[in-house]
């Protein structure tokens, strides 16, 4: 009697210790099933490593299923795989916002290079205008040193023509005085004779009444 009732302890004690195995087992189980789920309905990272998270599901579904011998070693991969799967959606993504970054980046370089560019437009237009205004600004200079040297021929014709005039008047003038002088000397070479002429012929006398 008293040797079944030992034998009844330890079977009850086994059961017991299996019962408490398969209930931490269990928990593990529950444990990384509820860390899977956490990371699906990440609404950063859900969407990322689908294939690793699939892996895990595999993983934490054969650690459910295995022998106890087995349990550690599937324990194990399976914690491994839903750390996996964690880390492979944070890397994916990193690696988009890193790709966002560098797509800002070569888009703020463009800016950077369109503005560059229309910057150089902006300055070619205004060297272009400068240039333009320039070319103006000589043909006018041209265009008064044309008209000033066509002045100052037209000056220097009308200059030459007034000296011409003034010695034609000059000429008149001298041959006027030369005949107004040889009519004044002829007019006092007459006075001059008649006045001699006038001394050589005495008058005649006068008659008395009485005689």
């Amino acid at each position: 009697m008293k040797r079944l009732t030992t034998t009844l302890s330890l079977f009850v004690l086994a059961l017991a210790v299996t019962g408490a195995h398969a209930a931490k087992d269990d928990m593990d189980v529950t444990r990384l099933t509820n860390n899977l789920n956490q990371l699906s309905n990440d609404p950063n990272l859900g969407n990322y490593a689908q294939a690793e998270q699939a892996r895990a599901r595999d993983a934490i579904s054969r650690l459910s299923q295995a022998k106890s011998k087995d349990r550690p070693h599937l324990q194990y991969i399976a914690e491994r795989q839903v750390d996996l799967a964690r880390a492979s959606a944070q890397f994916q993504v990193s690696q988009i916002k890193l790709n966002e970054l560098d797509r800002e980046h070569d888009q703020i370089q463009l800016e950077g290079s369109r503005l560059d560019a229309e910057q150089a437009r902006r300055e070619l237009d205004r060297a272009r205008l400068q240039f333009q205004a320039a070319q103006e600004e000589a043909a006018r200079l041209q265009e008064q040193g044309q008209a000033s040297a066509a002045a100052a021929e037209q000056a220097k014709a009308e200059a030459d023509q007034a000296r011409r005039l003034a010695a034609a008047q000059s000429k008149v003038a001298n041959a006027a005085k030369r005949e107004a002088e040889l009519a004044a000397q002829a007019a006092r070479a007459l006075r001059a004779q008649q006045q001699g002429g006038d001394t050589s012929t005495p008058a005649p006398k006068k008659k008395s009444k009485g005689g």
